[in-house]
């Protein structure tokens, strides 16, 4: 039985027993359920305090001939009855009473006077050595009733532009951390009573222990409302604890869920990257592999290249652990390889069923490798990602994991290496860098035909570069991410490294050969990111 069914229930035997006690007391009874929501009040008869200290509440102002007409509970003082009888008869009024139940009360009571909503003031990041914000927030979280912390806490995170709110067990205290723009920032400091709320909350949604002494994971979802409490947007969160000294830790992973966004035209690649990524997904068959660590934008840019595929003549299927996005016209299959399942046994299952495109979540073991490699040499087109810091490296490791193996040659076709940096506020200062810094960007850049432009017009003989500048509205200078992604072709020479045509099989041999074929390092992509001012040197150098 649902809650809903319970609370009818609850209420019904509540109005029987009602009925009863009007019986025995001689008073009329009124069940008020089929008006409750639509009677007009009637405030000027009595004030609110009165109607909270005698329970009674007006239900009738007496125009037009009418009697007065007040609603009573088992609460009420008989003398309240007795002193508004005389009153209305003394002056010629007729005044009736009814009994009714203690919930009926209540939820006029919640008309004539309801809750005064209480606003709270958002929560701002703190820089470097802000303690006093810290504790401002903290203050904030404190003080948010029990009932609505949990979703104040999501709701600004959202607000924020965070990836993921770090909830973490202290001796004294909760901290809480959320990751904006790849940083995580320090929040707030709350009390250790805010852990139960916290933990009691996200248990009930995400069916997690709160008690578990075992790593868990978790799913759930939520609407989040915009000022006006109109427009809404999905939010997917993936829930991870952990069992600690002083309790479970929890990172809560938000995923802005908006079909709209996932789209390559919004990935800001430039024309040839995109033609590249166009010509290889186009084809039927293939392997296509995302590589990158967690948090550098995999996902967003796999779902976005199956969002371009995604059209009625194909049959695209996914194995995702957990799914991230609900993408309509696409078949998602979840796959919880904590408790058993495998890519690998997933993907000979749904080839079965004839797709055109299969996203795999994941290649994290041969098994998954051979399988996918065989469906994309017998008419699947492949998407995947893979754990490796770079295109050249993720060629390294899969030979490693499956040996040179002519079939992965004749299968993978592109393999596309991302990170993601944070962009430069438009209110970014140009400087003069030092001799060293220059002798830097000329190196990392030596060999690069056409660095004018890719850069808008720089000469490397004579440029600037940009730092941020903080300000009320970008406290760190920054604002968004961008990707700086590394594509490699996969060509003839290429295959010769999976075939075991060369000798010498490592991460820089194949890079050297890839750069010669024309494809740009994530280091040169940084670099001339921040020659055009997108971002700067350092972050460059944090993230790649």
């Amino acid at each position: 039985m649902d809650e809903q069914t319970l609370q009818q229930k609850r209420r019904e035997n509540e109005e029987q027993a009602t009925k009863k006690r009007a019986s025995i007391l001689g008073l009329p009874y009124l069940d008020t359920r089929s008006f409750e929501s639509d009677i007009e009040l009637v405030p000027d008869v009595l004030d609110v305090e009165r109607m909270h200290k005698d329970y009674i509440v007006p239900l009738d102002d007496g125009g037009d001939e009418r009697p007065f007409q007040f609603l009573i509970t088992s609460h009420t003082p008989k003398s309240t009855v007795a002193e508004l009888r005389k009153k209305y008869n003394d002056e010629g009024d007729k005044v009736e009473f009814f009994l009714v139940s203690d919930s009926a009360y209540r939820v006029f009571m919640l008309r004539y006077d309801p809750p005064k909503e209480i606003k709270y003031d958002d929560i701002k990041i703190a820089s470097e050595g802000d303690s006093k914000t810290i504790d401002e927030v903290s203050q904030i979280l404190n003080s948010v009733s029990s009932d609505k912390v949990f979703d104040f806490l999501i709701d600004q995170a959202d607000k924020l532009g965070a990836s993921d709110i770090h909830i973490e067990n202290m001796r004294h205290e909760i901290r809480v951390r959320m990751r904006v723009d790849g940083i995580l920032h320090p929040v707030a400091n709350l009390d250790r009573d805010r852990y139960r709320i916290l933990m009691g909350e996200l248990s009930s949604r995400t069916n997690l222990s709160s008690a578990a002494n075992t790593p868990q994971s978790g799913h759930m979802q939520k609407d989040v409302y915009s000022a006006d409490g109109k427009s809404s947007h999905l939010l997917n969160i993936r829930v991870e604890t952990i069992p600690t000294m002083y309790g479970q830790d929890a990172v809560l992973r938000l995923f802005n869920f908006d079909e709209t966004l996932l789209n390559l035209d919004l990935l800001g690649l430039t024309e040839e990257e995109r033609a590249e990524i166009n010509e290889v997904i186009s084809h039927p068959r293939g392997l296509v592999l995302m590589v990158g660590p967690t948090g550098s934008g995999k996902s967003t840019t796999l779902y976005s290249m199956l969002n371009a595929l995604n059209t009625t003549d194909r049959k695209i299927i996914t194995l995702e652990d957990p799914i991230e996005y609900g993408i309509t016209g696409i078949s998602q299959i979840p796959i919880n390889t904590g408790r058993g399942g495998s890519f690998a046994e997933g993907l000979r299952s749904v080839l079965r069923l004839d797709p055109d495109v299969v996203m795999v979540g994941e290649v994290r073991d041969s098994d998954t490798a051979r399988t996918a490699i065989q469906a994309s040499i017998t008419g699947h087109l492949v998407l995947s990602s893979f754990h490796a810091n770079s295109t050249s490296a993720a060629f390294s490791r899969m030979i490693d994991m499956i040996g040179t193996n002519p079939i992965f040659s004749s299968s993978i076709r592109l393999v596309v290496a991302q990170r993601l940096v944070r962009k430069l506020a438009d209110n970014k200062e140009p400087y003069e860098p030092d001799e060293a810094t220059r002798n830097y960007v000329r190196e990392v850049l030596d060999g690069v035909e056409n660095v004018a432009e890719l850069t808008g017009g720089v000469d490397l003989n004579d440029f600037k570069l940009y730092k941020p500048v903080k300000s009320a509205e970008t406290p760190f200078g920054y604002s968004g991410r961008t990707v700086i992604m590394e594509q490699l072709v996969v060509s003839e020479d290429i295959q010769s490294f999976i075939r075991g045509d060369v000798r010498e099989i490592n991460t820089n041999a194949i890079e050297k050969v890839a750069r010669e074929h024309g494809m740009l390092t994530l280091e040169q992509k940084g670099v001339l990111a921040a020659l055009r001012g997108d971002t700067t040197l350092d972050e460059i150098s944090r993230v790649i």
